[in-house]
């Protein structure tokens, strides 16, 4: 990395940063350490990893005579191999490991004729060494691996999506050094073309051993602070005040972030909270705001300088990193920055209108026309900011949100649309900020878009905010995660068991849930040579869309792959956009839609269709429904309802002369209020309620375990006795490497629940959880050696092969715990991998396991289900 500082340093002194100039010092630098260049490697099958079931790849040694039982391999065996890696070092003083992993053993293309892409996906192990010849500080970063051991130690998480946002730091002696790498090849993630090889990419680099900055390209030393642009030129504002620089703590001691300072005479930053706390390798999004005196670019890129402090050392530190915004005209394509729900800064990218748009004198406030982007794309980037540019003069603000991350978070579904809306929000506080006085925003009506992930994205906002959207374009999206890659591989289990990890995958079945696009226009498009997601998806939806009653418009592009320039301003999509927002306003009555169906997946992340929005379920993770009929001449609504314990009417539904539900009149002296009408059923009937009398777990509150991602707040994650940090530890850089959150670590619990707005995540071992869960009406018991669930009988489990659980509980102000425990150290590890991390394994909301998940997957759960409204077992749970 080129720097534009030195830092000085020597072992055990103190380590501070001198700043020579603006300019950035080009050094020369090669590392004195190294990877070795033979790797041995054992191959397995997918899902679980088999080899624990012998004790884990970590206890076998090399032995080119031995052989393991396969599915996948010839014969049904495998043995081990050895591969030779690629190494180069870099004069920024970074060791380069890079390794190309194949599974020759397999007849991939007969396995794929049967199974097809399922069959592509395999996993395996890697063993190499890393060499010391002193003791050193380092940060490793691992590409495209999840889970690695380090001279026996684990490390699970890993950077499976080569975000580089999260590297773990070593502090090693020297000499030699044994490092295993678990290799999983996933289609999603690497693709279903051409041979199933692993591409894995290990960087290892010296850090200063104290405060370290993250930059978010290696090659771009101003990276490290995401900032948004200038607007105009340089004498111009910036779109955003919000800033944010990722630092990590390579010290061995604790780091407190008290205050930065910017450019002396030019800019001022003050942090967003402060002091912030880091533990030994923490690496947290440090959020700030920055003000500048135009021009803010005049003498070179903004400097920010973070003071802190080292427990145990007196003296003050300092840290300097740079960012250089760009300068963008004002109504070109421009990044503007926000607070994301968690607190974390996150950034969009938006076009205002065009100047030079036609449209018609129209309403002071203009749609949005969001544009959500593929896997592995920044928002931006070349590829995503340009690809409206054919359509320059749309009458809408044009908005590319990125979902926090390549990946938007969570393929847009709880972490990700959370970013997009966020993103909608800070469109009137770009507006005050640049001082603009064009159309204002209507930030109510979207036209939806995007490509790949991206219309898979589409599908989701359309089937979840059906109120918001006016027209939907989903370009080359997959029908669903589990219809695009079919969990064929994934190890045999109990019917039961499987039923509740897809019940909890119900967000992403959108196939279910298409009755909610009715009355809204679509438009899809798909390349008819795509071998990234195939056509089937969209002529899939566009059947079942006829089926629900929804009007679609479907182009296959004859001869077009996955990706091509000008993907999203084909004829027919840039006809659809200007016929969309060239159109008048319309106002929504019920003589309108006098006849749809509101579909809920029941996990809390359901806006309102048509003024009805389903609170609360019978039975959890089951679709919902409500069938809704207006009759224009008696103006009597009639509701008919599945599954559904509680739901809303927003003032709408004043047309209603009378409102008959489930064959039950309604008392004739309801009145709708601004803020809508409560319905409870109890003993199968229904009244009007008041919002105290509604069940108690609250939408906030729903979703499984991935409903701890729905924090208002940076995550707090309290562990309750020494063994259980280094989970802890684990955790927040798992979190921060997928999500880019933001954690706060502590052993005082009582501080997490100070903190009223944010999630919990509460890591335990043994007898740790006594006087925390003691006397709680919760229906999980946990003791220092055992676990019992209380139904309509006590489930009880012990110890003998260990015990794991993961669970979410309810706290006050529609927060939630995320509780992980073991009965010792080696089972609260196989807790923490339940923590919600990649999206696609279906997370309910308790998981209790023995050590035998470790190879058996699924089938080795003990109990897993979820809880209802009222917090009690779910009669859908499962329990062996």
């Amino acid at each position: 990395m080129k720097w534009p500082f030195r830092l000085l340093c020597s072992l055990g002194s103190i380590c501070s940063v001198v700043c020579s100039s603006q300019t950035p010092l080009v050094t020369t630098d090669y590392p004195d350490f190294s990877f070795s260049e033979e790797w041995q490697v054992l191959e397995a099958t997918w899902g679980a990893d088999p080899l624990e079931a012998l004790g884990g790849f970590r206890s076998l040694e090399y032995d080119d005579q031995a052989t393991f039982r396969s599915s996948l391999a010839s014969n049904g065996t495998v043995r081990w191999s050895t591969t030779s890696a690629r190494l180069s070092e870099s004069e920024t003083g970074l060791a380069i490991a890079e390794l190309s992993v194949s599974f020759p053993q397999a007849d991939w293309n007969a396995l794929k004729l049967v199974y097809g892409w399922a069959a592509l996906q395999w996993q395996g192990w890697a063993r190499g060494r890393i060499n010391f010849p002193s003791a050193k500080t380092l940060a490793l970063r691992v590409e495209h691996i999840m889970e690695l051991w380090i001279d026996g130690e684990q490390y699970f998480g890993g950077d499976f999506y080569g975000y580089g946002r999260s590297a773990l730091t070593l502090h090693l002696l020297p000499g030699e050094h044994r490092i295993d790498l678990r290799l999983v090849r996933d289609v999603r993630a690497m693709g279903g073309v051409g041979e199933p090889k692993l591409d894995l990419l290990l960087k290892l680099g010296e850090s200063s051993g104290w405060l370290s900055p993250v930059l978010a390209d290696e090659t771009d030393e101003y990276s490290g602070i995401l900032i948004s642009d200038l607007v105009g030129d340089k004498n111009g504002p910036l779109a955003s005040p919000y800033a944010s620089a990722t630092l990590r703590n390579d010290a061995s001691h604790d780091i407190y972030i008290q205050g930065v300072e910017a450019t002396h005479n030019q800019c001022e930053a003050e942090l967003l909270d402060s002091p912030l706390k880091l533990i030994p390798g923490q690496t947290r999004p440090v959020g700030l705001k920055i003000a500048c005196v135009p021009p803010a670019v005049e003498f070179g890129p903004i400097m920010l300088t973070f003071s802190y402090s080292v427990e145990g050392i007196s003296e003050v530190q300092f840290l300097t990193i740079f960012g250089l915004p760009r300068e963008r005209g004002l109504y070109e394509p421009q990044k503007l920055t926000y607070l994301h729900p968690s607190g974390i800064v996150s950034y969009a990218v938006i076009r205002p209108p065009s100047p030079h748009s036609q449209c018609k004198e129209r309403n002071a406030s203009l749609p949005i026309l969001l544009q959500l982007h593929g896997a592995g794309l920044e928002a931006d980037s070349r590829q995503v900011r340009h690809s409206l540019d054919e359509v320059p003069d749309l009458c809408a603000w044009v908005l590319f949100p990125t979902g926090v991350t390549p990946w938007s978070g969570d393929d847009w579904h709880t972490w990700g649309f959370a970013d997009v809306e966020a993103a909608i929000a800070a469109i009137p506080e770009w507006i005050e900020q640049v001082g603009w006085s064009g159309p204002g925003v209507d930030t109510d009506r979207w036209l939806v878009s995007g490509h790949s992930n991206g219309g898979q994205g589409t599908w989701y906002a359309l089937t979840h905010r059906p109120d918001k959207i006016i027209a939907a374009a989903p370009v080359s999206g997959y029908s669903s995660i589990q219809n695009y890659v079919p969990y064929t591989f994934w190890r045999t289990t109990d019917p039961g068991k499987d039923a509740v990890i897809q019940i909890s995958l119900n967000s992403y079945r959108h196939e279910l849930l298409l009755e909610n696009a009715k009355g809204i226009t679509i438009l899809q498009q798909h390349g008819s040579e795509d071998d990234n997601v195939p056509p089937y998806h969209s002529r899939l939806l566009s059947e079942l869309l006829e089926q629900a009653g929804v009007a679609t418009e479907y182009h296959e592009m004859p001869g077009k792959p996955h990706w091509w320039d000008g993907v999203m301003t084909t004829k027919p999509l840039k006809n659809f956009y200007h016929r969309i927002l060239d159109a008048p306003l319309k106002s929504y009555t019920l003589a309108q839609n006098n006849d749809f169906v509101v579909v809920s997946t029941g996990q809390g992340d359901m806006s309102p269709k048509n003024g009805v929005s389903i609170l609360s379920t019978t039975t959890p993770g089951q679709l919902a429904k409500i069938h809704v009929i207006f009759d224009p001449h008696t103006k009597e609504c009639s509701l008919s309802s599945s599954n559904v314990v509680a739901l809303q009417l927003s003032e709408n539904f004043n047309d209603c002369n009378a409102i008959r539900i489930d064959g039950q009149q309604l008392s004739e002296s309801f009145s709708i209020s601004t803020k809508g009408l409560l319905l409870l059923k109890e003993e199968n009937v229904w009244q009007i309620v008041h919002n105290s009398q509604l069940p108690v777990r609250q939408a906030s509150q729903q979703g499984g375990m991935n409903a701890v991602l729905k924090s208002k707040g940076p995550f707090f994650i309290t562990y309750l006795s020494h063994p259980a940090k280094k989970i802890a530890l684990q955790i927040s850089r798992n979190v921060c490497q997928y999500f880019a959150a933001d954690t706060v670590i502590t052993d005082d619990y009582n501080q997490s629940l100070g903190a009223r707005t944010s999630n919990l995540i509460t890591v335990a071992v043994g007898s740790d959880l006594t006087g925390i869960l003691d006397g709680a009406d919760f229906p999980i018991k946990v003791f220092h050696d055992h676990l019992e669930i209380l139904d309509q009988e006590v489930h009880s489990y012990g110890s003998h092969r260990g015990l794991a659980a993961a669970f979410v509980r309810p706290l006050p102000n529609g927060r939630l715990d995320l509780v992980l425990w073991g009965v010792d150290e080696e089972s609260l590890a196989i807790a923490a991998r339940l923590a919600p991390l990649m999206t696609g394994t279906g997370q309910p909301d308790f998981v209790v396991a023995d050590r035998s998940m470790l190879w058996k997957g699924l089938e080795g759960t003990l109990a897993l289900g979820f809880f209802d409204d009222s917090w009690n077992v779910s009669r859908n749970s499962c329990f062996s």
